[in-house]
C-alpha cells in the first residue's frame, strides 16, 4: 500500500497569526514542501521555526515538476503543496498536480485555511446565498466586457481578482455592461494593516476609485447584477 500523501495546505494571505495549528504540524511533519514561490514561503516557514526541503511549482514549471513530485508520493513520501498566499489551486498552480495525484490513486488531504475569495464575499456585504467565482478576467477590454456580459442576468454575486493597474478601468467596464445601480465591493489588502473594503453602487465606486491617485494591493471584486440597468 501506497503510504505517500499530498496535503493542500492554504497559507495566510496577509496577516501571518491565520496560519491553522493543523496547517503548522503538516508542514513540520512532510518529507517535501512545493511551494509556488520558494522565497516567499521560506518567509512563513523561517517566521515559525520550520525547516523542510522545498522545490519549486509554478505555472511555468509545473508540468516538468509533475513527474518528480509524482514520483516522491508514489515512493511513500508526504508532500505538501503551498501557494504563496491562500489555498493552492484556487487561481493558483496546485490543478495538474491534484488532478494527476487522483489518477494515481495517491490519497490527497485538503487542509481548509485563508482564502481572498471567501473572505471578501463574507465581508462584502452582498448576497452569498450563491457566488460564481472567475478567478482573473481576460486580459484585453474587449473580451472583459464580453466575459461579464455572460453574467448581466445572472442571480448570484460574481467574484473575481484584479490588479491595482487595471482596477479602474475594469470598474468602468462595469459600470458599462450591468449598469449604474449594480452593487460593487472592491476589497483590498484582506487582512493587511490597510485592509479596505470600498461598497457602493458601481457608479459611486467607480466615482470613489478615480479620485484616488495610489489605490495599492491586489483587488477582490464582488458585484451584484441588478437587471435595471441604466
Amino acid at each position: 500500500m501506497n503510504d505517500g500523501i499530498l496535503y493542500i495546505v492554504p497559507t495566510p494571505i496577509g496577516n501571518l497569526e491565520d496560519i491553522t495549528l493543523r496547517a503548522l504540524r503538516i508542514l513540520k511533519e512532510c518529507d517535501l514542501i512545493a511551494c509556488e514561490d520558494t522565497r516567499q514561503s521560506l518567509k512563513l516557514l523561517s517566521y515559525f521555526g520550520i525547516s523542510k526541503p522545498l522545490i519549486s511549482f509554478y505555472s511555468y514549471n509545473e508540468r516538468r515538476r509533475l513527474d518528480q513530485i509524482l514520483g516522491k508520493l508514489e515512493s511513500g513520501k508526504k508532500v505538501a503543496l503551498v501557494s504563496d498566499a491562500g489555498t493552492p489551486a484556487i487561481s493558483d498552480p496546485g490543478y495538474i498536480l491534484v488532478k494527476e495525484t487522483i489518477n494515481k490513486g495517491i490519497k490527497i488531504e485538503v487542509l481548509p485555511g485563508a482564502s481572498a475569495v471567501i473572505t471578501a464575499l463574507a465581508g462584502s456585504g452582498l448576497p452569498t446565498n450563491g457566488f460564481i467565482f472567475c478567478g482573473f478576467l481576460k486580459r484585453k477590454h474587449v473580451k472583459v466586457r464580453k466575459e461579464l456580459s455572460e453574467f448581466l442576468n445572472l442571480e448570484k454575486t460574481v467574484v473575481f481578482y484584479e490588479s491595482p493597474r487595471r482596477i479602474l478601468k475594469t470598474v468602468e467596464i462595469c459600470l458599462e455592461v450591468f449598469g449604474k445601480d449594480s452593487e460593487i465591493c472592491l476589497a483590498r489588502e484582506i487582512t493587511k494593516k490597510f485592509e479596505e473594503f470600498i461598497r457602493g453602487t458601481v457608479k459611486e465606486v467607480f466615482e470613489n476609485i478615480k479620485s484616488r491617485s495610489n489605490l495599492l494591493g491586489e483587488f477582490v471584486v464582488l458585484l451584484y447584477p441588478r437587471n435595471n440597468k441604466s
